[in-house]
């Protein structure tokens, strides 16, 4: 299919289809005898794995450290993409222990943040909430 469908299939643009590939998240599609990137049904179920990724906060770099190990993600049923071991550098465990800590980070630093808007304007603090 080109780039449109193969876009239109995965919920996404041509635009970021071209972005994904150059950035090495998406392998170069084959081309027509015209030039025209076509794209097969296993390229439209990676754009979906790479979206749902983004989505839950990894970056275009954190997936494309561990780009090679997309497609078990991709797999019906999808399998772990992780290596036998468990949290050897080549899985996504250090990059999803990185991106936690990160959001951490800026949880901690909006809570600050409001606390002190709160006491400066008057307004109550935040509930407390349950911790995980």
């Amino acid at each position: 299919m080109r780039i449109g469908d193969a876009a239109a299939a995965a919920g996404t643009t041509p635009r970021a289809l071209r972005f994904y590939e150059q950035r090495g998240l998406l392998p170069p599609p084959t081309r027509s005898a015209s030039g025209q990137r076509e794209y097969g049904s296993q390229a439209v179920v990676r754009v979906r794995v790479i979206r749902a990724l983004l989505a839950l906060g990894l970056t275009v770099e954190d997936i494309a450290s561990r780009s090679h190990r997309l497609d078990l993600l991709a797999e019906d049923p999808p399998r772990s993409c992780r290596a036998e071991d468990d949290s050897g550098p080549d899985t996504f465990a250090p990059v999803v222990e990185h991106r936690l800590a990160a959001l951490d980070a800026e949880i901690a630093r909006l809570s600050r943040l409001r606390e002190a808007l709160a006491r400066h304007t008057g307004m109550p603090s935040a509930p407390d909430t349950p911790g995980p």
